[in-house]
């Protein structure tokens, strides 16, 4: 089952640094001889070939020098920026406001055949209404500290929902109970989301399951993750997006979504959930 959802990423930090400690071993050059060619401390190189620190553009382009490797720097830096893209945090994602990561989304989406999608915590984007997606992203936006375009980001997000009915899109929906009790916004705001829900049910692109307070647990309750075709995986922490491709990772969550899904109620007994989610709202 999946473990920490970072350790792809951390994976990928930990083989560029042998990459690169195979470059000063290859140039017979001791750590402290590297990095005085550098012109750093050598808890510098040390704290970078332990992948304790990720190695800056110049930093990769030093170390090339210093190795004789001038040649190999752009494929290092390349595999740098990759490996920097798989844990994102979410206040850099959002440093100019939330417009740009929603659309960056919406690529994804456009690029997938089929989304498998599970959530414990919020409805997903591309099913929520304007008015949903407005009081989360205010709650993000206050917490975060960053930019505040939500009506540009809140467009860009809603503006997804048009994949559910281009045709050539499969979106396959695992929700928590709890997130149809969980009140994001007042009432009318969370009654008109849930009632949102019933609407797209009937859709043939949509397959919506929702997992019971009452189910025997298979699975534990995990964070909020995204698996677009067999290809990548995005997870959602408070923090951070992290993007997995490595295979092995990616068989864990197929395999937890698989397990997560068993445990699912579809068709008739959803929207028995989804209207007394409703009704509770009195």
């Amino acid at each position: 089952m999946p473990t920490s959802p970072s350790s792809s990423a951390q994976a990928a930090r930990e083989a560029l640094a042998v990459r690169l400690a195979h470059l000063r071993k290859d140039a017979g050059l001791t750590g402290r001889e590297l990095s005085a060619r550098c012109g750093w401390h050598p808890a510098k190189t040390t704290r970078i070939q332990k992948a304790e620190i990720a190695a800056s553009d110049a930093d990769i382009r030093a170390w090339c020098t210093a190795t004789g490797a001038d040649d190999q720097a752009a494929d290092l830096i390349a595999t740098a920026r990759a490996v920097d893209s798989m844990y994102q945090e979410w206040r850099r994602l959002h440093r100019n406001g939330m417009r740009k990561a929603q659309e960056d989304w919406s690529d994804r989406h456009r690029q997938a055949r089929v989304c498998r999608t599970y959530v414990s915590n919020v409805v997903p984007g591309y099913l929520q209404t304007p008015a949903y997606a407005t009081a989360l992203m205010q709650s993000i936006t206050a917490f975060q500290g960053t930019p505040d375009d939500v009506a540009d980001a809140v467009a860009a997000r809603v503006a997804r929902s048009r994949f559910l009915y281009e045709g050539g899109h499969r979106f396959v929906v695992l929700m928590e109970e709890w997130v149809l009790r969980s009140r994001i916004g007042d009432a009318a705001t969370m009654a008109g989301q849930l009632r949102h829900l019933l609407t797209v049910m009937p859709l043939a692109s949509v397959s919506l399951g929702i997992v019971p307070f009452t189910a025997q647990r298979v699975i534990w309750p995990l964070e909020a993750f995204y698996l677009f075709d067999d290809r990548q995986a995005a997870v959602e922490t408070l923090t951070a997006e992290v993007n997995i491709s490595q295979p092995r990772e990616l068989a864990d969550y197929a395999q937890a979504f698989a397990g997560l899904a068993e445990m699912a109620v579809y068709g008739d007994n959803a929207r028995a959930l989804i209207t007394a989610a409703i009704n509770f709202l009195g």
